[in-house]
């Protein structure tokens, strides 16, 4: 006799050996089961029930190719703990009854599954489990199904209670090889009285070191939860998909969306479409399918080698079942409810929802405008100066005046595509109220892109513009000066290295000053939408490090967020202080200063009062 994977041989030859039954029943408990990943075994098995499925049927992991890689982890041996931070209409409900229905048929062992309240726990038993479970032939075959209640399912060689995290005595109350945290970011609030439902929950499993622990929900707040799984994540991956066009891989991000300037939620239902990020050409929904087949999920964090623990994060964008212009209508109908964009940022980008408490409204920027008009200058203005943030293949700018107590006014902001238009931004006359010209004292450039097409145009424009990059970590000081040693930057181009979080926290610290007192960060009147919305892409939040050392730094609240200006603002800030504006007096007060002596290396007069 011998038995073959995947089935037995004597069973098939039942009538010609004539081995008893007793013989078969016993070899037939000893036929290995079949080496399925977990998505083979739901394309094999799982049948969808009409009760949680709008397409009730045959399970099909092509419909949905991102979700194969994200259950098949369930297959690796090294990994315990799954993360799956996603929006909604992605299939991860299903996608964690796979590894479900998997486990249960392929490799049993004790489970939890953990549901935010027990309501919710016995409500999914009755309408999605034990559906699954009947739907089934693997599944029907090992339930005992008259041993089971609502909240403890049992089989033949394990069992699944389902409980929720309102009860935290149900949570320690057994051993689990696999733990299923579902919409983990609704669980009861911790109060710190006892351990935490997640803490455990996951006790439960430290006997087993075959354990599984899955996380999945839409996120919340960045301390929520499933974004702390993400970002706490041995290995975290986005999925990455081909441009149509050009072929180049790329996220599938919000800000690529594009529809009518000024279109209604109707009307950019059925006029968006995404703009690839290399070749600009048009991506329809026509694509998108193709696009997810040949997509792949890309390691983005930069830890190395083998992990125990991986995350996933994937938004609605991506979703089959989910237009461009659905994204879109959905953004338009919620942007100005606080409650409806919190859900859309959650539940559609899949991104946390920040504290506004601390954020720049783009209110208030709207508040800071003064009479005058756009391309003027005050005639308190003294100097002027211009930020500049690169992008691919264009360019954001604006240009800012200063007045004695660090008093400043927008003068002018835009987009230009080109180098040669940039110049013209850079060397253009910029008149006050009673016809006084002024040019550019200084402009400032990221060098973060592109950055030895920069460091080249710097070199070309020394007398106006220099180079700068944000720093990684802190400065004692406002900024850091290092000269560059690269042959096409010409003799003496220095780059200054700027603490961002300095520059920000100056910019916020002025705009909470009356418009047009000492002091005050003022626009023109009539200032745009857009350049408020974009100064205001930005928050203080608090950071902790691995030492549990508390810092605050400026963050985007969303990606959808574009914060051009507010980086070319930074700039701005730089710049003035590059330039000894703190130092400016009063025009009534101006005395002619004496031509300082110049510093050995010194420039542009970084150390020296310019006025």
């Amino acid at each position: 006799m011998r038995l073959q994977e995947g089935g037995c041989t004597v069973g098939k030859r039942r009538n010609e050996l004539h081995y008893p039954d007793w013989i078969m029943d016993a070899l037939a408990v000893l036929k290995p089961p079949e080496k399925l990943t977990v998505s083979e075994w739901a394309d094999k098995y799982r049948v969808l029930s009409e009760l949680d499925s709008a397409a009730p049927g045959r399970w099909h992991t092509a419909k949905t190719p991102y979700l194969k890689a994200v259950m098949d982890a369930f297959n690796d041996d090294f990994i315990h703990e799954i993360t799956f931070c996603a929006g909604t209409q992605l299939g991860k409900t299903v996608m964690e009854q796979n590894m479900i229905g998997f486990a249960i048929a392929q490799d049993p062992g004790p489970m939890l599954i953990v549901y935010p309240t027990d309501k919710l726990a016995e409500f999914t038993s009755v309408n999605r489990l034990q559906p699954m479970l009947e739907l089934s032939e693997p599944l029907r075959a090992r339930w005992d199904k008259q041993g089971s209640e609502r909240l403890e399912i049992r089989f033949e060689q394990m069992y699944i209670a389902l409980v929720g995290a309102n009860s935290p005595s149900n949570l320690a109350s057994r051993p689990a090889r696999y733990v299923f945290f579902d919409e983990i970011d609704k669980f009861p609030r911790w109060s710190g009285n006892e351990a935490s439902p997640i803490a455990l929950a996951e006790e439960r499993t430290k006997t087993f070191w075959n354990k599984k622990i899955v996380k999945v929900s839409s996120p919340t707040l960045k301390t929520g939860n499933i974004w702390q799984s993400w970002e706490n994540a041995g290995a975290q991956y986005r999925y990455f998909v081909p441009c149509p066009h050009c072929g180049v891989y790329q996220e599938l991000v919000f800000r690529q969306l594009k529809w009518p300037e000024g279109a209604t939620a109707e009307m950019a239902r059925y006029a968006t479409y995404y703009e690839c990020a290399r070749c600009k050409e048009h991506i329809d929904d026509r694509h998108k399918m193709q696009m997810l087949r040949q997509g792949e999920w890309r390691r983005v964090n930069d830890s190395k080698g083998k992990v125990q623990s991986v995350a996933y994060h994937l938004n609605s964008i991506y979703s089959p079942w989910v237009t461009f212009g659905d994204v879109a209508a959905k953004f338009l109908g919620a942007k100005d409810f606080p409650e409806e964009l919190m859900n859309f940022i959650n539940s559609w980008l899949a991104e946390p929802w920040e504290d506004k408490s601390s954020k720049m409204k783009s209110d208030v920027v709207m508040e800071k405008a003064l009479p005058y008009e756009r391309g003027q200058m005050p005639e308190e203005a003294q100097l002027l100066t211009c930020g500049i943030d690169v992008q691919l293949d264009h360019f954001y700018f604006a240009v800012r005046a200063w007045g004695a107590h660090l008093t400043s006014w927008l003068v002018d902001w835009g987009r230009v595509e080109t180098w040669a238009d940039l110049e013209t931004v850079i060397n253009r006359n910029y008149a006050d109220v009673n016809g006084v010209v002024r040019n550019v004292n200084l402009a400032c450039i990221d060098s973060g892109y592109n950055t030895d097409e920069v460091y080249s145009f710097c070199a070309r424009h020394m007398d106006v513009l220099i180079p700068t990059k944000g720093a990684s970590l802190p400065l004692k000081s406002r900024y850091n000066v290092t000269i560059l040693d690269k042959q096409a930057a010409g003799f003496g181009l220095r780059l200054y290295t700027m603490d961002t979080n300095q520059m920000k926290n100056f910019i916020a610290s002025r705009m909470s000053i009356d418009a047009g007192a000492h002091g005050s960060w003022n626009v023109y009147r009539d200032i745009e939408r857009e350049y408020a919305d974009q100064i205001c892409a930005e928050q203080r939040v608090e950071q902790r490090d691995k030492k549990g050392r508390v810092s605050v730094v400026w963050e985007k609240i969303s990606s959808h967020a574009a914060n051009h200006l507010l980086d070319c603002e930074t700039n701005n800030a730089l710049a003035a202080e590059i330039m000894g504006v703190r130092y400016l007096m009063e025009k009534e007060q101006e005395a002619r200063p004496q031509e300082p002596e110049q510093e050995e290396n010194d420039w542009i007069g970084a150390s020296k009062n310019w006025f």
